[in-house]
């Protein structure tokens, strides 16, 4: 919009309307398009009020601007949408007068609709326009306060913009520049953005240092240019961000040489940075320009292209890679007690051999070897998970892994000390494994698939563990609960005076899908069903299928559901790369054999309380390796396998969920009705943490509410390794025919106010696992359900499992724990079974049921 007061603006246009009292009907396609997008106004009337809490999907928090007229608000919809309906909901300092504009830019702004005469309350204003950010701008206030909104609403739908090719252009050449530092006052922040190569920034000669532009709005940044001079960076990182204060990697350079570079990225951002990390020369930074190329996001201009780069935290190595151990390092030194953080990496590791590693894995970081076989990729060295971080306990050591590559333990044996959501898949161990943290301190763990131990396993401090199609040359001890299937050198089942469930082959198993090498084309391995398996699927590799990257739409962050599903419509897999993405619709993956693989547990966030993904009852979808986080909004659904009528057959090529991880509060207040339902048939869950968090930040009883964990509907359905935890009412219900679940981990909601708000049908708590009344069918071995409830220590919950007694229910090594006194169960399962005892955490144990 060019430049003229806003009375004027006013007076011109003819769209003046008078509000409604309520909220109109929306339309059936329309979608809430702004909660958790990027916000930013002309001011904020304090810290506490800051614009990103008008869209925060809260109306407990509020945007509020400094006291004066013409204020504004806008949010940054994330791509070009079709806008139908504005909401907002004022504070008691409300707008009067103010117009609702749209852009496609952040700059020129067109009008939608002006409002006049504004009492305050929620306005709810249709309008029609299309753009990627929705302003609200303030005319004249209704009180000597500023303007105020709980929430500002934008609905519509996603898409109809059209792709541009990366711009020729500069987009930061003359804009606002700051450094970390300079070297003198003749080398500014400025001089690498005033297009003249005969002027230069440079830094003082430590490391880290940084500089950065401020391109005046949120813009889509596709391709970065750099011209050093002699004083260069060796290793650097290209950088985003919508504040200049959270930053995105856009991509990691390591081992520069200096002179002139360009860098193809993906990625959005008000503020690029160049944030070196290593010097080349024993001089500071120094770069004589900088250029910032952007384009526009939409998909709408032509088919979206496969394959590419992996993104900028996919960390590949080989052999001769300088400094890789330091590599492992700067990585753990970052993600080692980050909990709950944003960063995600992943390490990829060339066919060969690395001799002296230690790569120690701290939150979100995963490695993988990059041949087809995991000897191809041998470190002589360690890969470690230790607990030093949290003096020694491992009970919090979640959300990491380790794939395909074969490991010779410096001392002999590796120190694997992990908890939930730790998969050690493919593996040979050439030595032995330590399952438990320096020190012997507790310990959850855990999983392990397709991988051979050469030496001994010893869990020691486990409580729970879950071994599937491997070899191991022993296994030591044990506390409560671990369970075999197609485990060669397993021990026997001595579930009566011990741990021990053993069966000799696992029913029905596929390994999950891997990226591989062959030799300078990435491809994704996608393994065959096994029946009856027992040891490791590998080195022969028997009847599974290559795709090449090509087929794969490389998912980076920034991305938009509405790209996503675009690709996928298209017929390409999914390849998401390490980072957070937030989903303004479900993922739909409505075609049989997908491929939906994740990086370096690359995490999906559902905004505004819509689902994650959908599967449609389609044959051979694969599910693997990412982590579900709910959003803050109340979502139905996480994840849906098949719709609610789902009938169709996939016994011959069934669906897939392997090392799928879902969250519900910890990381903030989010919401889930229901964490994961499968409707589809046949479907094999293999690995998966279901967890309503029961520490970090938005955890209480209604503050992370999540009643289900998961529910089967579905005919046929087995679950390996099912870890659930601390929902509101069932963390397990079971309603398909002829399912089975081997080895089941499980503990009851921490803070259950009292008895009466689990109380339901005459029976005090909801049972960890329950099969539904109405099936005749039903097998499970291997299952523990421990409570902890710390807000009321006096529940007595009456059991841990519940089922009906028939002769097609068969339920084999059931087992109950009251943690340290803290509530009891009266029985295992339904009215069978010892009560538990007092403060001594032992086990109450049924062998067979009934």
């Amino acid at each position: 919009m060019k430049k003229r007061s806003l009375v004027v603006a006013l007076a011109a246009t003819a769209a003046l309307i008078s509000l409604p009292t309520s909220h109109p009907s929306a339309v059936a396609a329309d979608a809430l398009l702004s909660q958790g997008r990027t916000a930013t106004a002309s001011s904020t009337e304090n810290a506490g009020t800051p614009a990103a809490y008008a869209v925060d999907g809260s109306t407990t928090t509020r945007w509020s601007s400094a006291a004066t007229d013409n204020q504004w608000l806008q949010v940054d919809l994330g791509a070009s949408a079709s806008v139908s309906r504005v909401d907002l909901n004022w504070e008691a300092a409300y707008g009067k007068d103010y117009i609702l504009q749209i852009s496609a830019d952040g700059q020129n702004w067109s009008d939608l609709k002006s409002v006049t005469g504004g009492d305050g309350g929620t306005d709810s204003v249709t309008v029609s326009g299309q753009g990627r950010y929705v302003r609200m701008q303030g005319v004249h206030r209704a009180t000597p306060y500023g303007y105020s909104l709980w929430e500002f609403q934008v609905y519509g739908t996603s898409g109809g913009g059209s792709t541009t090719s990366c711009g020729t252009a500069n987009a930061a050449q003359g804009k606002p520049a700051t450094a970390s530092s300079t070297e003198n006052a003749g080398t500014p922040a400025s001089a690498a953005f005033d297009g003249n190569t005969a002027t230069r920034w440079s830094s003082q000669p430590t490391d880290p240092q940084w500089v950065q532009v401020d391109l005046g709005s949120v813009q889509d940044v596709c391709k970065v240019d750099l011209n050093w001079e002699a004083a260069y960076a060796k290793d650097f990182q290209i950088q985003a961000s919508a504040d200049g204060q959270s930053w995105t990697t856009l991509k990691s350079v390591t081992g520069a040489t200096g002179g002139q570079a360009s860098y193809d990225v993906s990625g959005s951002g008000r503020y690029v940075r160049i944030n070196g990390t290593a010097r080349g020369t024993g001089y500071g930074y120094s770069l004589w320009e900088v250029g910032v190329h952007t384009g526009s996001s939409g998909n709408g201009g032509g088919p979206i292209q496969g394959g590419g780069d992996l993104g900028p935290n996919v960390i590949v190595v080989d052999p001769s890679t300088p400094n890789l151990q330091q590599k492992f390092d700067q990585v753990f030194a970052q993600q080692e007690s980050a909990q709950f953080g944003s960063g995600r990496y992943q390490f990829l590791l060339k066919p060969g051999t690395y001799n002296g590693i230690n790569a120690q894995l701290g939150f979100y970081t995963s490695i993988s070897g990059l041949g087809l076989n995991p000897d191809d990729t041998q470190i002589n060295g360690d890969i470690t998970v230790d607990a030093g971080w949290f003096n020694g306990n491992a009970t919090q050591n979640f959300w990491r892994s380790a794939e395909n590559l074969a490991l010779r333990p410096v001392s002999g044996t590796d120190r694997w000390a992990v908890a939930q959501a730790a998969p050690f898949r493919r593996i040979h161990v050439q030595g032995g494994l330590n399952l438990a943290p320096n020190g012997y301190g507790w310990a959850s763990g855990g999983y392990i698939a397709d991988s051979k131990i050469d030496g001994t396993v010893g869990p020691y401090s486990q409580q729970q563990w879950y071994t599937r199609d491997s070899s191991v040359g022993g296994w030591t001890n044990g506390v409560w609960n671990m369970t075999f299937t197609g485990v060669q050198g397993a021990p026997a089942t001595n579930f009566d005076s011990g741990p021990y469930t053993t069966l000799d082959t696992t029913p029905v198993s596929r390994e999950k899908p891997f990226l591989y090498l062959d030799g300078s084309e990435y491809k994704v391995f996608v393994p065959a069903k096994r029946t009856n398996a027992r040891g490791v699927s590998w080195p022969a590799n028997s009847g599974g299928t290559s795709l090449p990257l090509s087929q794969f739409y490389v998912v980076k962050p920034g991305a938009t559901a509405s790209t996503i599903n675009a690709a996928l419509a298209q017929g390409l897999n999914l390849l998401f790369t390490p980072g957070v993405y937030h989903l303004d619709r479900a993922i739909e993956v409505t075609r049989a054999n997908t491929v939906v693989l994740g990086l370096g547990l690359a995490t999906l966030v559902p905004d505004g309380g819509v689902d994650t993904m959908h599967v449609a009852d389609v044959d051979g979808v694969r599910l693997a390796g990412f982590l579900i986080d709910a959003g803050t909004v109340n979502s139905d659904t996480l994840l849906r396998i098949g719709p609610a009528d789902a009938s169709a057959d996939h016994a011959a090529n069934p669906t897939t969920m392997q090392d799928v991880f879902v969250r519900v509060g910890g990381a903030g207040a989010g919401k889930a009705t229901n964490s994961v339902v499968v409707n589809s048939d046949d479907v094999i869950i293999d690995h998966t943490w279901l967890w309503r968090a029961d520490h970090g930040d938005g955890v209480g009883w209604d503050t992370n509410r999540a009643d289900y964990g998961l529910r089967v509907n579905g005919d046929d359905v087995l679950a390996t390794g099912l870890f659930v935890e601390h929902f509101n009412k069932y963390d397990v219900y079971w309603a398909g025919e002829r399912g089975r679940t081997i080895f089941f981990q499980n503990e009851k909601a921490y803070d259950a106010p009292n008895a009466a708000a689990i109380t339901h049908d005459g029976i005090v708590g909801y049972a960890a696992y329950k099969v539904a009344d109405t099936v005749n069918t039903h097998e499970a071995w291997g299952l523990g359900s421990y409570c902890n409830y710390t807000s009321d220590p006096s529940i007595v919950q009456h059991h841990g499992f519940q089922v009906p007694v028939k002769s097609g229910i068969k339920m084999h090594d059931l087992l109950v724990i009251s943690l340290g006194g803290k509530g009891q169960y009266a029985h295992v399962i339904n009215d069978t079974g010892a009560p538990t005892s007092g403060t001594d955490t032992v086990p109450s144990k049924v062998t067979s049921f009934p």
